[in-house]
């Protein structure tokens, strides 16, 4: 077993299963497994990860060391390990792993300064938790950096902050920016991920019930389209324009939180932002009023404010926390505000990830070739591996598209042919 931090080294032959069984479905990642096991485009390299340990994630691991790097990772999340995963990890596919299911913040922070002890030359992050470490207290280990991926919103938005202020050390491709993960990975797999934590977490029957979803991006769009699938009633809360604009005409209801707080059933947060559902939301909110977060972080439902109103709280279901206030409503808080497709259900489908955690490998293979000529700064990932993933997962669904004729292609690069 490798130098790590898991709760069970006995779990690894079941965690090998779940493994082998998301590995099913994936086969782009599984193909460029193959071809990097031949190229070793990463030989000689250290990387370090901060993600959440699931056996999707345990795929891109082995991916990574397939093209010869060593790799270390932590959890992104103190609630979304996977335990089993991360033992079949430690023990059985040589990763230094530092994570475990529950842990306090100081473990969590204390998991991320372990992964970073490999001295990495790549980092792969999830959130900007390992990036914003390096820049802050292990600033030794920067000049050994030589570029790293970030894949959530949350994530970018805070690299596009350091990078306005100077700040960003080194270069960083901005994965959850491209298209392959955005539109699938996002909207489909938080889509359904989501809604299956809140079911398992609650049971509630969704068919009915006012959801309301606070934001409108791809994950948002994501989560409105499948819960109006399960026959909800949804209203979408937003502050840009344009989204809202785009919510209304897709059919939704669109209102101010103020006005969805007082007749919404289930809340679901998805803006990368905090406070979104605070304490003006709580005092009018229904009896019942169910609270989750599909947000990176946990600061999107105000949880200390709803303690602070609360006088009494009891655990009511595994994932499931019921807040009793003072005039006996009772709001249902899940996963502790956190992010409730990890820590009530599995995440993404392995399907989708395939593709997310293709557009990981591939870039970190590119950044080790093409680092030099990168400044510092938050990059995106060249086109051409965007459409290679979409390539390789159309043919392993056995789909094929059309090409451009020579005239056709000629045609759309000359402005000379008029109408």
């Amino acid at each position: 077993m490798t130098d790590s931090d898991i709760a069970d080294p006995g779990l690894a032959q079941a965690g090998v299963r779940r493994v082998d069984w998301a590995d099913r479905a994936m086969p782009v990642l599984r193909a460029i497994r193959e071809r990097f096991a031949v190229e070793r485009p990463l030989d000689g390299l250290r990387i370090a990860a901060c993600m959440h340990v699931t056996t999707e994630t345990a795929n891109l691991l082995r991916t990574l060391q397939a093209g010869g790097a060593e790799v270390a990772v932590a959890a992104s999340n103190p609630l979304s390990t996977q335990d089993d995963t991360a033992a079949a990890l430690a023990v059985s596919y040589g990763v230094s792993v530092f994570a475990r299911s529950g842990v306090d913040m100081d473990t969590y922070y204390r998991h991320i300064h372990a992964a970073l002890d490999l001295a990495p030359h790549l980092v792969v992050d999830d959130g900007c938790d390992l990036v914003n470490i390096l820049h802050t207290e292990r600033l030794d280990l920067l000049p050994g950096v030589l570029g790293g991926c970030e894949e959530t919103t949350t994530g970018v938005l805070r690299l596009h902050q350091m990078a306005r202020e100077d700040a960003l050390r080194f270069p960083v491709v901005a994965v959850n920016d491209t298209a392959t993960k955005r539109l699938f990975d996002n909207r489909y797999g938080t889509g359904q991920s989501t809604l299956d934590g809140v079911i398992r977490a609650t049971n509630t029957l969704l068919a009915g019930k006012t959801v309301v979803i606070a934001g409108f991006g791809y994950c948002g769009r994501g989560l409105a389209e499948r819960a109006r699938g399960f026959g909800a009633h949804v209203v979408v809360t937003e502050i840009d324009p344009v989204k809202a604009l785009d919510a209304l005409l897709q059919g939704f209801r669109v209102e101010t939180m103020d006005e969805a707080a007082r007749h919404g059933d289930v809340f679901l947060t998805a803006t990368g932002n905090r406070d979104v559902v605070n304490t003006a939301h709580f005092a009018v909110m229904k009896d019942g009023a169910i609270l989750a977060n599909s947000g990176h972080f946990d600061v999107e439902v105000d949880v200390r404010g709803l303690a602070g109103l609360a006088v009494d709280v009891q655990r009511v279901r595994p994932h499931a926390d019921e807040y009793l206030l003072e005039d006996g409503r009772r709001l249902v808080l899940l996963c502790e505000g956190r992010l409730v497709n990890l820590a009530a259900a599995e995440g993404h489908p392995a399907a989708v990830m395939d593709m997310s955690f293709a557009d990981q490998a591939l870039t970190c293979a590119w950044l080790a070739a093409t680092h030099e000529g990168l400044a510092p700064g938050v990059h995106q990932v060249p086109d051409h591996i965007d459409a290679e993933v979409a390539r390789l997962k159309l043919a392993s669904m056995a789909v094929d598209i059309d090409a451009l004729t020579p005239d056709q292609a000629d045609y759309l690069s000359s402005w000379r042919s008029g109408s």
